[in-house]
C-alpha cells in the first residue's frame, strides 16, 4: 500500500473503520470468536480472503479477548496458478499460515460434464478438505470471507432454485458436527471490500478454474440485486435485516410455527381470560 495523504488518508481511514466496526460487531453478535479460540482464515486469493484476513489482524491486536489466527490457502493445483504469491504475502505480514495441496481441479474437470458449471463440486471438495484440514491443526474456529451480499444471493438461489428459504447464516456448525464455521464479513458491503482491497493493492488471484461461465445462476443473481439497488438505494440494506428478523407465525413452514394448535391456544387465552374476569368480578 502506497503512502496516502490529505483526502485520501481521510476516505481510507473512514473505510477502514467502517469495515472494522462491521466485523467486530458480527463477532460480538454472533459470539463468532472467544478467548483462547484458534480460527483458521481460508485465504483464496481474492478480495474478500485478504480483506478478512486484513481486518482480523487489525482487530487481534485491540481485542479484549486472546485468540491464534492461521491462515490456510487450498492450492487446488489449476494451470497457471501462480503459486508464490500467497505464501509471498503472508511472510510479509508475518502470519502463520499453511498451503495445503490437493489436486481438486482434475476431479472437478474429470467428473462435471461438458457444459455445465464447476463451482458446486469444486466448492464441495474445498469444504471436505478445508474442515478437515482444521481438525489436523487444532483450528476450533473456520472463518471464511463471504460478505453480505454472498447472503442475500444465496437467499434468492435457494428460493428460486432450491424451493427453501435459507441463507448463509453468519456462524454456523457443520453437519458432522466437528466445526464451527464463521463469517466476519456478514455485515459488510461487497462494494467496501472491493474498495479496501485496492486501496491495500492486494495480490489478487483470480479463480480461472471454471473459465468464463456467464449464465452461472449466481451471477444471474448478483446482477439483479445490483439492478435493484441501483434503481432504489437502500433494498439491499432492507433485505439483509429481514434475514436476521424473521417471523415464523408468518411463513408457511409447519416444522417452524405450530398452526394445527392454534385454535388450542386460542381457547387457552379465552380461559385465562374468563378466569381472571372472574377474580376481578369477586374482588370488587
Amino acid at each position: 500500500m502506497h503512502a496516502l495523504t490529505g483526502q485520501d488518508k481521510l476516505a481510507f481511514n473512514k473505510l477502514q473503520k467502517r469495515l472494522r466496526r462491521q466485523v467486530g460487531n458480527a463477532i460480538v453478535d454472533y459470539g463468532m470468536i472467544r478467548d483462547g479460540d484458534k480460527v483458521m482464515v481460508c485465504l483464496s486469493g481474492g478480495k474478500d480472503s485478504y480483506t478478512m484476513l486484513d481486518i482480523l489482524m487489525n482487530l487481534q491486536r485491540n481485542a479484549p479477548v486472546s485468540f491464534e489466527l492461521v491462515a490456510v490457502n487450498l492450492d487446488q493445483k489449476q494451470p497457471g496458478f501462480p503459486e508464490h504469491v500467497l505464501p509471498e504475502y503472508l511472510d510479509g505480514v508475518g502470519v502463520p499460515y499453511h498451503i495445503v495441496e490437493r489436486d481438486t481441479y482434475s476431479v472437478v474437470k474429470e467428473k462435471t460434464p461438458e457444459g455445465k458449471t464447476t463451482c458446486a463440486l469444486c466448492s464441495r471438495l474445498r469444504r471436505g478438505t478445508l474442515y478437515g484440514f482444521a481438525e489436523e491443526i487444532g483450528a476450533n474456529k473456520i472463518a471464511l470471507g463471504h460478505h453480505r451480499e454472498d447472503m442475500l444471493e444465496t437467499l434468492f438461489l435457494n428460493m428460486f432454485f432450491g424451493g427453501t428459504l435459507k441463507s448463509m447464516p453468519p456462524k454456523l456448525l457443520s453437519d458432522d458436527n466437528k466445526n464451527v464455521v464463521i463469517r466476519p464479513l456478514a455485515y459488510c458491503r461487497e462494494a467496501d471490500i472491493a474498495e479496501y482491497a485496492e486501496w491495500r493493492e492486494f495480490p489478487i488471484i483470480p479463480c480461472n478454474l471454471c473459465g468464463s461461465q456467464p449464465n452461472l445462476q449466481r451471477q444471474v443473481v448478483k446482477e439483479m440485486l445490483a439492478e435493484w439497488e441501483e434503481k432504489h438505494p437502500g433494498r439491499l440494506e432492507a433485505m439483509f435485516k429481514s434475514i436476521t428478523n424473521v417471523a415464523p407465525s408468518q411463513l408457511a413452514d409447519r416444522n417452524l410455527f405450530d398452526f394445527e394448535g392454534l385454535e388450542d391456544k386460542q381457547r387457552e387465552f379465552q380461559s385465562k381470560r374468563i378466569e381472571t374476569l372472574d377474580v376481578l368480578t369477586r374482588e370488587a
